[in-house]
């Protein structure tokens, strides 16, 4: 039989496709291009906002059109939130929660066999291990990222991703750093780190993001580790001072800011104030000036008001970023934003979005500019193709160099 998976959503979902398709895989079955047609279709579905359970649905729809008489299960995080709202739709045949991906093989061919039950969730907070998922490693083009922890243990009031992920499962750092090894004797020499919460790695387990780093840093053949999203209260301390200190560590900070209000931020319950997250922005770029930070910003949370926005604009503008990811707030099931009064109107967010990703063009602007000339290191990541330390793409006449590999290079 063939079986088509199609991701949404991060890259924690594609971590998670590329398992079960290994799994098929390893059961006989033809795991094929979405291109193509397929008896079995697994959406990996996102519910991190309103438009990703859209697009979910809109997958959703296209693999039922694509063959009216193929297996149609949506999994991920929707699946597990909303099961019901999913089990509802015409077009959808089995609901399979993140609780259950691991044994998704499994029911899928019970299911074939007697038609019986059609929606697996379970409690996710009752899971206290990675199941199966316990180390992914996914190749984007030649970079390696490693997933090294699931779920998170904040509850900001805004976000789903607790009630989808599940309280923090870390894998043991001696298994990672095994799975560092090996990449390193296959000629890779950048790996990513990344998983829900990064910086909450090892919380579970006695140790943490630090003590992990410690120990890839002393890996052979490993000329840089990047680090994905991580939180601006979390990265405090003897973290922080290894990551402005440390060469192998990228100079490429993702730190999410979501709001340049001390009153939003409160009431996004986020533990951090504005004056934090500058002094660490400031902290990172004094002792690493080449350094790349991006960030996350929420526009339209409950109350927001003018002022807040300008607030976060003026913020935003002074501070020396690469760029900004911005999405317009949207209500999550479970979360206490939703249940806030206060509402901001769907036009003034959009203007709002529109606003910060002008500013966001000019970041980005002025961040390549200011890298003109410098020498940096790069990673080969695609034929012609290069990554810098710091997060820049570029394109080069280099092709002799194996990807894979960690070069010298002037912007």
């Amino acid at each position: 039989m063939k079986v088509s998976l199609i991701t949404l959503g991060c890259r924690s979902n594609a971590f998670d496709t590329e398992l079960m398709a290994n799994y098929f895989k390893s059961k006989g079955y033809e795991v094929v291009n979405y291109q193509e047609q397929a008896d079995i279709y697994i959406i990996n579905t996102c519910t991190v906002t309103s438009e990703a359970d859209r697009s979910s649905r809109q997958a959703i729809h296209r693999a039922k059109r694509k063959n009216p008489k193929a297996l149609v299960v949506a999994t991920g995080c929707y699946a597990q939130v909303n099961p019901q709202a999913l089990s509802s739709m015409q077009d959808v045949d089995m609901v399979v929660g993140n609780s259950h991906k691991h044994r998704i093989v499994e029911l899928i061919e019970e299911f074939l066999q007697d038609k019986g039950e059609n929606i697996f969730v379970d409690n996710i907070f009752r899971q206290s291990r990675l199941e199966s998922f316990d180390l992914i490693t996914f190749f984007e083009k030649a970079r390696p990222f490693i997933k090294v922890q699931e779920g998170c243990n904040r509850f900001c009031t805004f976000c789903v991703i607790p009630y989808a992920r599940g309280k923090v499962r870390s894998v043991p750092p001696e298994k990672v750093i095994k799975e560092v090894e090996l990449l390193a004797r296959k000629g890779f020499q950048e790996v990513v780190l990344t998983g829900t919460q990064l910086t909450q790695y090892g919380w579970d387990m006695g140790t943490s993001l630090y003590e992990l780093l410690r120990g890839l840093i002393e890996v052979k053949g490993i000329e840089l580790i990047r680090l994905s999203s991580m939180h601006p209260s979390e990265i405090e301390g003897e973290l922080l001072e290894l990551i402005t200190s440390e060469e192998k560590i990228a100079s490429h900070f993702h730190i999410s800011l979501q709001s340049g209000s001390d009153r939003i931020l409160k009431l996004m319950e986020r533990e951090y104030t504005v004056s934090d997250y500058v002094r660490i922005v400031d902290k990172i770029i004094s002792k690493r000036p080449i350094s790349a930070v991006g960030t996350d910003i929420i526009v339209g949370f409950p109350t927001e008001t003018e002022e807040d926005f300008e607030q976060t604009y003026r913020l935003l503008e002074g501070l020396p970023i690469a760029y900004m990811h911005v999405f317009p707030y949207s209500d999550r099931p479970f979360t206490k934003a939703s249940k806030m009064e206060g509402k901001v109107f769907s036009q003034t967010k959009e203007e709002r979005v529109k606003i910060l990703k002008e500013l966001d063009s000019e970041k980005r602007r002025e961040f390549y500019e200011k890298n003109r000339g410098r020498e940096l290191r790069a990673t080969v990541i695609d034929y012609g193709k290069l990554l810098t330390e710091n997060y820049i793409q570029i394109n080069t006449d280099k092709h002799s160099i194996p990807t894979g590999k960690v070069i010298k290079i002037t912007v």
